[in-house]
């Protein structure tokens, strides 16, 4: 029944989320700590953080970490097929529809209209992440990270990856 649950949770969230990476891990949040109760939020913005730093799409590298947590090997199989498989299946059936609709006027409004709904679902994501922070670590380390972060890619232009890596380091050394 694990794997049942493994294959809804991620297929959902993959079918469900429109526009790759961002748009599903709101979903994939929801599913894993809201619904299932695999993970905490805090285990999830930890994921989350590690997530992006590592290369690759980062809804398989979540699902297949949360499938290994939950369900073993198998577990990580069931839930990398599970958010390789809407796409793969959207792209075998849709395929020969591609060149009639490319410049439809429709297909580029509802694009469009996605695009809110998807920064309002990373928005809410962001806010539990930083509510979850305040509560954990105290409103001083949360400000001198945030304040870091903030030197580092918007006046010295470090790359966000290079600056997770800090964030982490910060975490390790003083908040462990």
């Amino acid at each position: 029944m694990i794997y049942w649950d493994i294959f809804v949770a991620f297929f959902i969230a993959n079918l469900l989320g429109y526009g790759g990476g961002p748009s599903t891990i709101p979903l994939i949040q929801n599913e894993v700590v809201n619904h299932y109760g695999w993970m905490t939020l805090q285990e999830f913005g930890d994921l989350f953080a590690i997530a992006n730093v590592l290369p690759g799409p980062i809804a398989t590298k979540m699902g297949g970490y949360i499938g290994y947590q939950v369900g073993g090997s198998l577990g990580a199989i069931v839930a990398l097929a599970a958010t390789i498989l809407p796409s793969a299946i959207a792209v075998i059936i849709l395929f020969k529809f591609v060149t009639l609709f490319k410049n439809s006027p429709q297909v580029s409004l509802m694009t469009k209209a996605v695009q809110p709904v998807i920064a309002i679902l990373l928005g809410v994501l962001a806010y539990q992440f930083f509510s979850s922070s305040f509560i954990t670590i105290g409103i001083l380390h949360l400000l001198i990270v945030a304040l870091i972060g903030y030197l580092l890619m918007y006046k010295l232009k470090i790359h966000p990856a290079l600056v997770i890596v800090c964030g982490l380091f910060y975490g390790g050394i003083f908040l462990s």
